[in-house]
């Protein structure tokens, strides 16, 4: 009930979005509205004025938005479930990418979830267990009572588990909770002789406040949880208390067993009620090893910019040993008791807003204050979970990663992102993917504003000049532009792959439009296609014998000219689609084969070139024709000059840099 009510955080994407949107439509108004004005004051009639400012709007408008931001999410998402990421949502590829958090689990996502027990505690001595995996051949070391304890101590904890160890094509594996199927194991390592199993009758089942549960099992009301649940209710557990710290100490999991005579538990009694005064069977200790590969994945997190806190509830020093282990436990050593966090969210925000911050006993409600806490200081939050009552902190987190092995389906549900191997290196793989996905919607927007400039430039002049200097392109050649010659190199700009170097590149506090892209927009690439655009069209009006003070020609000679603009235009597209490629890299040093997409679409994109000057019908419904020799070669001359001064630019920039 409690995760259908909680509202997901509105995307990363989605914010940016609007913030695009409202800034282009005001933009594109405003643009609209000056040039009605201006074609007003020349003379032209008020409809005419009206049509010419309508298709100037029009041109302005990014109709590539959409599509590319669907396609690059597409692809993006496509990536993720090769890495074992699988998408749910298509905003989470790059929300993922936005994060600036990650809450993790520990069981199975920093450790392998291959739970053995190693090690077993009971009144009467300790045994050592030995064995590979589920499988129940192993042995046991350690005295005849010890040996003849630790079975029973299994025999109880068996009942209270459903999980079992299977073999299935000679291969043993967990079926159920990993760590049942473990206690599973360790009974069959340890059984004495031919040890009946009767049928469990009575159950108290486990919850996140008791941390323990209960079962009628041959006589015994039997119980097993965590060792502070379990071991007050036992009056003889003092020395099990020391016992529990030094095994968690080293990094193993301990489950605590006790017992009481069935006759002395009331039919009607309540599960607190019945767990009390207990006997205690013994303590249980589970390893479960951390994978090797999240010690790297840790290391790019903060190379990322990405802070990263352990919650789990486990035992506090259990928590402290693996984050130390693998490499998670930051700088102030915070390891931090559920039961301590405070009230207000406010001061959880500063408590926890470090990196290797390990959280222990903690329960599906501090996950969803705890999330809150974060992003109320500015953060993206991505946390995991694998339980039923992990679904309302996987909503309540800007991104929600289900384990997709061990994981419920209620969580998967709840979830924006499906671990398939629950690894949290495969998160950090996801991560680098959403940060691609981010850099591809500003490589669009940079191709976009850049082409709207040299669309744009032609009607400024003309307005600039009262009208007496005639329009290098017109309105049906600049909506031809945008939806035949710019539409598919703006597509296939989303399907860039991720460069190496992405992760370095924190995009805390960034936007899609920033300084940096509206100063290589307005100040470089935008400008320099301009330039050309307008110098083909000069040039083409100079081979018709156009002299400045002379009057304008009419007719095929302004046609030609327009040609030229027009060409030069859609080859500037195309070198500015190479140059997009790359903020910081020449399209020389970038893999050609890493996109096949963008290659295609040029080829296309200057076959259509070809199709729209020389095909006769087409061109006279544009407005324009085939350009003399001089003005073609200005024209094809706007490809090296824009890649050539994009690439100066990008090493000005890295010297500045260094």
């Amino acid at each position: 009930m409690l995760t259908s009510t909680v509202q997901r955080p509105k995307s990363p994407l989605a914010q940016e979005l609007d913030r695009i949107v409202r800034v282009m439509a005001l933009v594109t108004i405003a643009v609209g509205v000056a040039f009605f004005l201006v074609s007003l004051m020349v003379g032209i009639p008020a409809t005419d004025g009206f049509l010419f400012a309508v298709g100037v709007t029009v041109a302005l408008v990014p109709e590539g938005l959409l599509p590319t931001v669907t396609l690059s999410l597409a692809m993006g998402a496509q990536r993720m479930a090769r890495k074992q990421a699988l998408v749910r949502h298509l905003e989470a590829v790059e929300t993922l990418g936005s994060t600036t958090f990650i809450c993790t689990d520990k069981t199975g996502t920093l450790t392998r979830n291959e739970m053995s027990v190693v090690e077993a505690w009971t009144p009467s001595g300790s045994i050592a267990l030995e064995g590979v995996g589920y499988s129940p051949s192993g042995r046991s070391v350690g005295s005849a009572e010890a040996k003849a304890a630790a079975f029973t101590m299994a025999q109880f904890a068996r009942a209270c588990s459903t999980g079992r160890a299977i073999e299935a094509d000679g291969v043993w594996s967990a079926a159920g909770d990993p760590m049942e199927a473990a206690i599973d194991a360790f009974y069959h390592r340890c059984r004495i002789g031919g040890a009946d199993d009767p049928e469990v009758r009575d159950r108290y089942p486990f919850d996140s406040i008791r941390r323990r549960e209960s079962v009628e099992f041959n006589g015994w009301l039997v119980t097993k949880g965590a060792p502070e649940s379990v071991l007050p209710l036992c009056p003889d557990s003092a020395d099990a208390f020391n016992i529990t710290e030094a095994m968690a100490a080293r990094g193993l999991r301990v489950l605590a067993v006790g017992r009481r005579p069935i006759d002395e538990v009331s039919a009607t009694a309540t599960a607190l009620e019945a767990e009390d005064n207990l006997e205690l069977v013994g303590l249980i200790a589970l390893h479960d090893p951390p994978r090797a590969e999240v010690a790297d994945a840790l290391a790019q997190c903060r190379s990322a910019g990405i802070r990263v806190a352990m919650l789990t509830g486990d035992h506090p020093a259990t928590a402290r040993a693996i984050a130390e282990r693998v490499g998670l436990l930051g700088p102030e050593g915070l390891v931090i008791l559920g039961s301590e966090l405070p009230e207000d969210e406010v001061e959880l925000g500063t408590m926890l807003d470090h990196d290797g911050v390990v959280l222990s006993r903690v329960n599906p409600e501090d996950k969803m204050r705890i999330a809150r806490a974060l992003q109320r200081r500015g953060h993206v939050v991505a946390m995991t979970g694998d339980g039923v009552n992990d679904g309302p902190a996987l909503r309540e987190a800007d991104i929600g990663i289900a384990m997709g092995r061990s994981g419920t389906d209620v969580a998967r549900e709840a979830a924006d992102l499906v671990l398939l191997d629950d690894n949290f290196a495969t998160i950090i793989a996801a991560v680098e993917q959403g940060r691609a996905t981010f850099t591809n919607i500003r490589r669009f927007l940079t191709y976009h504003l850049t082409d709207n400039v040299a669309e744009l430039t032609p009607f400024l002049i003309w307005a600039l000049s009262g009208g007496k200097f005639p329009l290098a392109i017109g309105v049906l050649q600049v909506l031809c532009l945008d939806i035949a010659t710019d539409l598919l190199p703006a597509l296939a700009l989303g399907a860039e792959p991720a460069t190496d170097g992405v992760l370095e590149r924190p995009l805390t506090g960034r936007h899609m439009i920033d300084g940096s892209l509206v100063r290589r927009v307005f100040g470089v690439l935008g400008p320099v296609e301009a330039l050309m655009e307008m110098s083909a069209f000069l040039v083409g009006l100079w081979v018709a014998g156009w002299r400045p003070g002379e009057a304008f020609p009419s007719g095929h000679a302004l046609m030609a000219a327009s040609g030229a603009a027009f060409a030069a235009v859609v080859l500037g597209q195309a070198a500015n689609a190479l140059a997009c490629r790359s903020a910081t890299h020449p399209p020389w040093q970038l893999s050609w084969r890493s996109n096949p997409l963008l290659i295609g679409a040029i080829a296309v994109q200057i076959l259509l070139l070809v199709g729209l000057l020389w095909i006769g019908p087409v061109a006279r419904l544009l407005g324009h024709a085939p350009p003399p020799l001089s003005a073609l070669a200005l024209a094809m001359a706007t490809m090296p000059a824009l890649l050539l001064v994009d690439a100066l630019h990008k090493r000005i920039r890295a010297s500045r840099r260094r």
